[in-house]
């Protein structure tokens, strides 16, 4: 690998690179994210090699292993280009058929297919199944084609090239206008302008400087960055360094989560490759612009997601956050100016140094521009990775991409923000995702997690899981966070169990704003949202569990009981078998009878029971009616009393 010395050289590496690729030899792409990595990934991707080496096609065929594709609950998932015909959940026996079928002989096999649902009809390319096709995926569309583990696949697609640009024909203070210019905002959750964060670094005196990349992603269900992180790392890469060049930085840091083992391997490739093309380290390209990467793994806190805390960890002591009276892109790591974002936001970097500004402004809404990328889980047909231009509402996202809410279910709300964000009701789905439509509706936009709630959901419940969640990994450095969180957990619980007082409400809200207006770091001090948004928007639960002591999502353990219909009840045995404590009495021809005092509530009883018979049901705020007597509890069958 011969380093690289102008952005000439580079340019002409990349035709010399696509002139010996054969756009028209048959290449499989396959997913070999995490998520397809638990789906047998690696199994299939061996399966490939070896039949393609049985066939006699290895040196005919090419094969990438790709980042995530997105479309993650139907993994693995495998493209052939040129065709593009895509394959969905692909196990190591499909392997043989699809060498011979689609590779051999160019014939499709509809049973591997995508399945519209809407039209039941087979879907053959990946950019007509609706879950692509209403996406924007400017950053993240890379992700499935290229091999992160090969910079050559990545500058063919005209990677480093941006670099390139920024260092032979623009200087730093350009590069920070266009960014500036583009008003790209911070991706991590907060919303800054980038560009501003850079530019206060930039205008310090001081001659040593830091960027940093905060992949210490660790909202539940969130795993955006670390998929393009494991995806595409160059472009992380190359967005650092011309972060790094426009405030006039030499060293930079991915602060990484041990947990993310493919993630910190493919970034330690790609550090190392880039290097050797005298992408990274010292004098890059020719232009006498210095600058190196190091990797650090954290330790899996929460709260070093927040930047000073981060930092903090990054000086080799206790992740805790620190008072910001002077900004961290001002005095930030060791005391220095420092600029910290996200993977997301690093990745746009090259984008906006390529295609320009104005390109970008296009794409979102007056206030938040370009796109962002989303982890739709939860009470959702379609979870996966979603990229969506700022402005796209949540309607679109939950009914056009994810496909709407699955088993007939009615949808109650949606979670956005990750732990500290909040839930915004059916009646605000037309709302435009955008960081300032977001916060005034009582949420966030956060990193980018979107959680779907059905009717079966319980809100109080939602809140104290939210807030158990930030008590456990709040660093308890300051009492409103430490205390404040603690206590509001303990009265949320104590609602849930059917304990709730007259008063809770407005301690609870109480509570919330000491923590809100009094903690030291943004986890404290937006720990209280989850409470907030939920109280906002259904307060009526609230009161239902407190003067009723009921739970009207029949979810809540200590405030519902299971009951058999005696009506219903065709003495099947079927729940009397699963009961897992034995609950449950009655023979055969016998109406069955749960006994309250030996049932857990575990709900075994309602989800086996058939379909036909739904004779278990939920209820709660009510006596559960007496049992029948063993001698009444016959049954009747075929229209005649057995």
């Amino acid at each position: 690998m011969a380093r690289i010395n102008s952005a000439a050289e580079l340019e002409e590496l990349r035709k010399s690179m696509l002139s010996s690729r054969d756009p028209n030899k048959p290449c499989i792409t396959l997913c070999s994210g995490s998520a397809c990595h638990a789906s047998a990934s690696k199994e299939v991707a061996a399966s490939i090699e070896k039949e393609l080496i049985k066939q006699g096609l290895s040196d005919k065929v090419d094969i990438r292993r790709t980042g995530c594709h997105g479309f993650c609950e139907r993994g693995p998932i495998i493209v052939i280009h040129p065709e593009k015909i895509c394959y969905f959940q692909i196990k190591s026996e499909d392997v043989p058929e699809i060498i011979t079928q689609t590779i051999m002989e160019k014939k499709v096999i509809e049973r591997l297919l995508y399945n519209d649902p809407a039209t039941n009809e087979k879907i053959i390319h990946e950019s007509e199944i609706p879950f692509y096709e209403n996406q924007e995926r400017i950053v993240f569309g890379s992700n499935g084609s290229i091999d992160p583990k090969s910079i050559d696949d990545y500058l063919a697609i005209g990677g480093y090239a941006a670099l390139a640009k920024a260092l032979s024909q623009m200087t730093p203070e350009q590069v920070l206008g266009e960014v500036k210019k583009s008003n790209l905002r911070g991706r991590g959750g907060g919303g800054f302008p980038t560009g501003s964060k850079w530019e206060g670094s930039r205008n310090d005196p001081s001659d040593i400087k830091y960027v940093i990349v905060n992949a210490d992603e660790g909202d539940p269900g969130a795993y955006m960055d670390r998929s393009l992180l494991e995806g595409n790392p160059h472009s992380v890469l190359e967005g650092l360094a011309l972060g790094a060049y426009a405030i006039g930085s030499n060293e930079g840091y991915i602060y990484v989560r041990q947990e993310y083992p493919l993630a910190v391997e493919n970034v330690h490739i790609a550090i190392k490759q880039a290097e050797e093309y005298g992408l990274l380290g010292k004098n890059i390209l020719g232009s006498g612009f210095d600058f190196i990467v190091k990797v650090h793994q954290g330790a899996g806190a929460f709260v070093c997601g927040e930047s000073t805390a981060l930092m903090t960890a990054l000086e080799g002591r206790a992740g805790e956050p620190r008072p910001k009276y002077i900004r961290s892109n001002i005095k930030g790591l060791w005391e220095k100016p420092t600029v910290l974002n996200n993977v997301e936001t690093w990745s746009n970097v090259p984008l906006i140094i390529n295609n320009g500004a104005d390109w970008f402004t296009q794409i979102g809404t007056e206030r938040s521009k370009g796109t962002k990328i989303f982890s739709l889980v939860g009470k959702i047909t379609n979870t996966g990775l979603v990229e969506v231009p700022m402005g796209m509402t949540l309607r679109d996202i939950i009914y056009k991409i994810g496909g709407g809410i699955p088993g007939g279910k009615k949808l109650k709300a949606v979670q956005t923000g990750g732990p500290s964000g909040g839930c915004l009701p059916e009646e605000l789905l037309d709302l435009q995702v955008g960081f300032d439509e977001l916060t005034k509706a009582g949420s966030m936009m956060g990193s980018g997690g979107m959680i779907i709630l059905d009717e079966d959901t319980c809100m109080v419940d939602v809140a104290r899981y939210f807030l158990e969640f930030l008590t456990d990994e709040s660093c308890g450095k300051c009492v409103p966070c430490r205390e404040g969180i603690r206590q509001m957990l303990k009265i949320l619980t104590n609602i849930t169990q059917g304990k709730g007082r007259e008063g809770d409400i407005e301690l609870l809200e109480e509570l919330a704003e000491v923590a809100g207006e009094a903690a030291l770091c943004a986890l404290g001090r937006s720990a209280p949202n989850p409470f907030l948004s939920t109280l906002k928007y259904f307060r009526d639960e609230y009161e239902a569990h407190i003067k009723e002591k009921r739970c009207p999502a029949l979810s809540c353990k200590e405030l519902i009981a299971y009951y058999i219909d005696p009506d219903k009840c065709q003495a099947c045995t079927t729940c009397a078998r699963k009961c897992p404590s034995e609950a449950i009495v009655g023979g055969k021809n016998l109406i069955h009878v749960i006994d309250q005092e030996k049932c857990t509530k575990c709900g075994t009883c309602f989800e086996v029971c058939p379909p036909r018979f739904r004779s278990v049901t939920k209820i709660s705020g009510e006596p559960v009616p007496p049992p029948i007597p063993e001698e009444a509890r016959t049954i009747v069958r075929g229209g005649k009393e057995k």
